[in-house]
């Protein structure tokens, strides 16, 4: 095998959480809000991180 795949295969092994199981396991409505914000809030400020950077050269590249 080759060694980034068996490295990303360990890296990311703990990252892979069930939503389901954990919503189903909620004691409240809270708790199931929670959940989803803290499973898609990563997600959404790495594409806005993302697009920050793309902004930022591409207007770095226009003003040269």
């Amino acid at each position: 095998m080759n060694l980034q795949l068996i490295i990303s295969k360990l890296l990311f092994i703990p990252l892979q959480v069930d939503i389901n199981e954990k919503l189903k396991e909620a004691p409240d409505d809270a708790y199931q809000i929670g959940v989803i914000i803290g499973t898609y809030l990563p997600l959404v400020l790495l594409f806005v991180l993302a697009y920050y950077l793309y902004y930022r050269a591409k207007k770095r590249n226009i003003d040269k």
